[in-house]
């Protein structure tokens, strides 16, 4: 696909394709591109605007020592609707939880660190290796709430790169150091489990032991403004992962970790109306959909991103053991920079085929800019369950490849693009 500059796909891959080698593929000499079609009902339901902070029931400052008994003790006696406002120092805890309809503020200049003592997150088994995967309490629950969120410009600080106490090993030394076969067990930073109408405003996530924002069985949850940031070698540090939930919004964040930036997956209920707007990932795996997908991923909208520096683009990621339908995605105003895989939709991940058939189709691609070369991968399980996806006014760099097994690809191709992404998706 070096020779001309705009392509129309419209083909049946069956086996590995470079761009130097386009099979069935027509040079097309109009320069006018299909126009953008929005993502209509492919996002979230409700009507989301910035999220207001709420009045605030009491104010603590750090006692310099453990935290955890005055955060927890403040929090259930806080009036519903309100925050307890963390409002000066360094504040020190240890595992606790917010309740419904009660919020979290972590002011500005304060800092909430997690104590790095595998006691506090038990079962006894957080902090070891395994044999089998075990189980940590997060840094901060969020279960059965209702209206519930945590705000605020602070940092809520996870210290997975502090050696544990009475130890010379860290988090992170579990993650990047443990042998073949061991399962380490470390906590999250914020676990949001069966609830609703859940806000995390403004502030700076960080240094996560294991995933930093995650939800299951959540109908209503809002991300805004959010930065977070990990090691970018340290796996396992995903930073946005809205499991089994629906009508979820992620918008305005900057994110840079070591793993998924977002993983929307649906391993135990399906995920549905998602709308990712205007976000920017640096450092990470880049904006995915699976890998468990058993319940069906559907009805998503990534819209506004930027992605410098990630080790794939768009993800897809499903397998016959991970099963599921993924459809009606729409991915519009992209621009990626410097990804090993700027597109990578995959049945096959971890070349799991199992007795359960994945499905990726009605995949939507518009206004598209990938600026520097990769490798594009297209990989379905045969030719009655392709990967299906069109493209509207997509540009790609030169000297890219592109390798499919299964995949009908549809649209329009322009092999120009270059320079550097700059916010939302502008070059």
């Amino acid at each position: 696909m070096q020779l001309g500059h705009l392509y129309k796909v419209s083909i049946l891959f069956r086996d590995s394709l470079s761009m130097q080698q386009p099979r069935h593929v027509s040079v097309i000499t109009i320069s006018v591109i299909l126009a953008l079609v929005h993502g209509g009902l492919a996002q979230d339901l409700r009507n989301v605007t910035e999220p207001k902070t709420p009045e605030t029931c009491i104010s603590l400052e750090a006692s310099g020592g453990d935290d955890t008994e005055a955060i927890q003790n403040a929090l259930n006696n806080c009036t519903q609707g309100k925050a307890v406002a963390l409002s000066s120092g360094i504040f020190n805890a240890g595992h606790f939880q917010i309740p419904s309809g009660v919020s979290l503020l972590v002011d500005s200049n304060v800092t909430l660190k997690a104590i790095p003592n595998p006691r506090l997150y038990g079962p006894h088994t957080c902090g070891t290796l395994t044999d089998t995967a075990g189980e940590c309490r997060p840094f901060i629950e969020i279960t059965d709430a209702k209206g519930t969120g945590i705000y605020g410009k602070g940092t809520i600080d996870g210290q997975g790169d502090m050696k544990l106490v009475g130890t010379n090993t860290s988090w992170y030394d579990m993650i990047t150091k443990s042998p073949a076969g061991k399962h380490y067990n470390n906590p999250r930073l914020i676990k949001i489990k069966g609830s609703e109408d859940i806000t995390v405003y403004q502030v700076t996530l960080k240094n996560s032991p294991y995933y930093h924002l995650t939800t299951a069985g959540t109908n209503g949850f809002t991300v805004w403004g959010v930065t977070i940031m990990a090691p970018a070698n340290v796996g396992n540090t995903d930073a946005i992962d809205p499991t089994g939930s629906q009508n979820v919004t992620i918008a305005h964040c900057n994110v840079s970790v070591g793993d998924d930036n977002i993983a929307i997956s649906a391993s135990h209920a399906p995920a549905r109306h998602i709308s990712i707007l205007n976000n920017y990932f640096g450092s990470g795996n880049g904006m995915s959909i699976g890998s468990g997908t058993h319940y069906g991923v559907s009805d998503v909208l990534v819209s506004g991103m930027t992605l410098v520096n990630t080790i794939n683009g768009l993800h897809i990621k499903t397998g016959g053991s991970g099963g599921g339908i993924v459809t009606r995605i729409t991915y519009e105003n992209i621009c990626v920079y410097d990804a090993e895989k700027p597109i990578d939709f995959s049945m096959t991940y971890f070349d799991y085929i199992g007795a359960s058939e994945a499905e990726i189709r009605n995949i939507t691609l518009n206004n598209v800019r990938i600026v520097t070369k990769g490798i594009f991968k297209f990989n379905g399980v045969s030719d009655a369950n392709p990967v299906m996806a069109t493209m509207n006014d997509v540009h790609i760099a030169k000297n890219s490849r592109w390798l499919s097994n299964y995949a009908q690809i549809t649209g329009y191709i322009s092999v120009d693009a270059s320079g550097h992404c700059g916010w939302n998706g502008n070059i």
